[in-house]
């Protein structure tokens, strides 16, 4: 190969996603064999089109890789990434993502970007619609279930495609939650924490990796050495390609890091970034910094071998021109009850005062709120190729459920975002008719995703307003929400008497909420993040250090509990806000059922544990038991507290979680075997190790309870 094409191979070329065509330009750059892969080319002909005359035409004959934003379904819209992670349920989310594949494949796409295993602690964020969450278990467990499912066992089998670990790293730690904001943490913090799921994904065989906007303690990711050379090359001997995101070369020099084009690509090529994504720092100045002997050859070799490895790892020499796609539909029957398994199983029942859940299906309902027939909000952020027409929303659901004749439907709002009350009258005209109120609230899919963070997470528009007027009806109200990330309540959740959050729930949104309203099933998410009361709260996260003076109840003082020209004094002396408390609207992990379910008899087989063997586990069970009156699934969560360490430790930390399903009145005892290299982290020397001490173990439901249990490590 030339120079200029082996350059070439580290050019991935793009337009926006509503673009058309091939311009002449970009053909016969592909002729002198000037690119390596394209993006956001959706219209099968034109790829197939311009792949001939990669693989014929030009003098290297390499294929293309075609690359899209497949974030949560391709024309089949499973519930956004936090939804999903929601179910706990890996298995789910890797079918999920085989349909994605599959759905791409057909499309001729074999490279997607996801998935995005950023921890998020800030729902302010507007990314933490695609996030996994906030634990790095999860999140890890989540990270390497997509990709088995985008990958298979062999990406070159037709159906399966390239996944992308993104963003490289904590990107989801953007300060005041504002998207491509700096990042700053400690080191050890970054790899106890915001590394692991991508560290999970290098593992798993992730194809490629994307860096991430942010700058990481002064150095963006896309320049960074530590994290694309240390770190990812040579801790983790990671042998797939580097892909910058969008135009993130060229940012280093807004961000204050590059003095101008050409020192953004001296610096990404000299951090270890293989692939620059649509801007062109690298077409531009790779060869001068060659000739100048600023960047050599052998660097970029090893930049185009690790591209052309992935290329043969995912057959596109032998099947360049996407074979046997035809095989594979889009919007199948199997694709389309996934998406519904998906979407019931991505819900909470965040509360059911006086179990009004579920309904009964002679009862009159109104139907109400501006989600509740809005096929293209509840599809979610990230969805260039799912269109609107293919939803079934709640409204048509409820109908067919309910019969048309029990429903009163009135939005009440045009939109999320409204602020006319000209709706109202309608509304409440229609709750006056119904037995119940189903309200659906929330945010159109537009305010939540990349760039749209939000300071301020109440519901938008007058929702607060309209239900605070439903409320004077004094029928009951289940609210339902869709939303791309938390929703702060605390005005919203005295005035109603049941809460489902069903996020951004995708195609199949209105029959899974109309099975779970019914109680055709059982709701069983969990949440993967921490629900704050109030934004002030935020960050909030379950897996917290303790500080020197850590909350408790029996000293919090409220603001109304301090008297009138008090005597100035520390006031309880612990860590907490006077008007907010010191404790979230709903925990981590926290889910509730139609049925209950009790925890008992935590065993510890051996509550002292040596450090010095492989094979010490900690071996640790419960009894749980379905004591209601319905079938009912349940995520048990193992937690574990290191009480001592070089370095302040988490107050619980998920170490583990089975998913079970009981009939009532069922007993199961849980085992859990968790080997003691588990409880190694990085200490302030950044040494991976397992310290001796005391512990405490948890089998519990969620973040704040449990059976709570000690044990020791020498």
């Amino acid at each position: 190969m030339t120079l200029e094409q082996k350059i070439g191979q580290a050019c991935l070329k793009g337009t926006s996603s509503r673009s058309k065509g091939l311009s002449e330009e970009l053909k016969k750059e592909v002729r002198m064999g000037l690119v390596g892969a394209i993006l956001n080319l959706t219209d099968p002909d034109l790829v197939l089109q311009i792949q001939k005359i990669a693989v014929e035409e030009s003098p290297t004959h390499i294929p293309l890789l075609f690359g899209r934003d497949v974030i949560h379904g391709y024309k089949t819209i499973f519930p956004i990434p936090l939804g999903l992670a929601a179910s706990w349920n890996m298995e789910l989310v890797e079918k999920t993502s085989k349909i994605a594949a599959n759905e791409s494949y057909s499309r001729c796409i074999n490279w997607i970007y996801a998935p995005m295993v950023d921890i998020a602690r800030d729902a302010r964020w507007g990314r933490i619609a695609e996030s996994p969450g906030e634990d790095p278990l999860l999140a890890s467990r989540l990270g390497t279930a997509y990709i088995k499912g985008f990958q298979g066992n062999d990406p070159s089998v037709p159906g399966q495609i390239l996944a992308c670990a993104k963003h490289f790293a904590a990107y989801g730690a953007a300060e005041g939650g504002r998207d491509y904001n700096t990042v700053s943490m400690a080191e050890s913090l970054l790899r106890n924490v915001y590394l692991k799921p991508f560290e999970a994904a290098a593992k798993s065989g992730a194809a490629t990796f994307m860096t991430s906007f942010n700058d990481t303690n002064g150095i963006p990711a896309s320049g960074n050495g530590f994290l694309l050379k240390k770190i990812l090359r040579e801790e983790w001997k990671y042998d797939g390609f580097v892909v910058s995101d969008w135009n993130s070369v060229t940012e280093m020099i807004p961000h204050g890091y590059a003095a101008d084009e050409k020192d953004a690509a001296l610096k990404s090529a000299s951090a270890g970034l293989d692939m620059e994504m649509t801007s062109l720092s690298y077409a531009n100045h790779l060869k001068i910094l060659i000739a100048e002997k600023k960047i050599s050859e052998k660097q970029l070799d090893e930049m185009v071998r690790n591209i052309l490895r992935i290329k043969f790892r995912a057959g596109v020499f032998d099947n360049p021109y996407f074979k046997d796609r035809e095989k594979f539909s889009l919007l199948n029957a199997d694709a389309l009850q996934t998406a519904r398994t998906a979407a019931i199983k991505s819900c909470v029942l965040l509360k059911n005062e006086n179990q009004i859940l579920p309904l009964k299906p002679n009862q009159k309902i109104a139907v109400i709120g501006p989600l509740a027939d809005a096929p293209r909000e509840q599809l979610g952020t990230w969805v260039f190729d799912g269109n609107k027409e293919d939803s079934q929303t709640p409204l048509k659901a409820l109908q067919n459920s309910f019969g048309e004749n029990n429903v009163f439907y009135a939005s009440g709002l045009s939109h999320s975002r409204s602020l006319s009350e000209e709706g109202f009258t309608a509304a409440i005209t229609a709750a006056k008719k119904s037995d119940v109120i189903l309200f659906f609230a929330g945010e159109e899919a537009i305010l939540s995703g990349e760039a749209h963070s939000r300071a301020n997470i109440n519901l938008p528009g007058l929702q607060e307003k309209l239900i605070a007027e439903l409320q004077k009806t004094g029928k009951p109200i289940v609210l339902i929400l869709m939303a791309g990330r938390p929703i702060t309540l605390g005005a919203v959740l005295p005035k109603v008497n049941a809460v489902i959050m069903a996020w951004h729930p995708g195609t199949m949104a209105g029959p899974a909420i109309s099975d779970i309203v019914l109680g055709e099933v059982n709701p069983s998410g969990k949440l993967p993040v921490t629900w704050p009361k109030e934004v002030g709260q935020i960050p909030i996260y379950y897996n917290h250090p303790n500080t020197g003076r850590p909350a408790d109840p029996k000293t919090f003082v409220a603001i109304q509990d301090i008297p009138v020209e008090a005597w100035q004094s520390s006031l309880g002396n612990n860590s907490h806000y006077l008007d907010a408390g010191y404790e979230p609207q709903f925990p981590f992990g926290f889910g509730l059922s139609y049925t209950s379910f009790s925890y008992e008899n935590l065993k510890i087989e051996k509550a002292v544990l040596r450090n010095n063997n492989n094979s010490e586990k900690l071996n640790v069970s419960a009894v749980v038991t379905n004591t209601g009156n319905r079938t009912g699934t349940e995520t048990v969560q193992l937690y574990v507290r290191d009480i001592t360490g070089s370095i302040v430790r988490p107050v619980r930390e998920l170490k583990d979680f089975i998913q079970i399903e009981l009939k009532p009145q069922e007993s199961k005892t849980i085992n859990f075997s968790i080997p003691v290299s588990d409880f190694a982290f990085y200490n302030d020397k950044m040494e991976l190790k397992t310290e001796p001490g005391d512990f405490k173990v948890w089998i519990a439901s969620n973040a704040e309870n449990g059976l709570e249990g000690d044990f020791k490590i020498e």
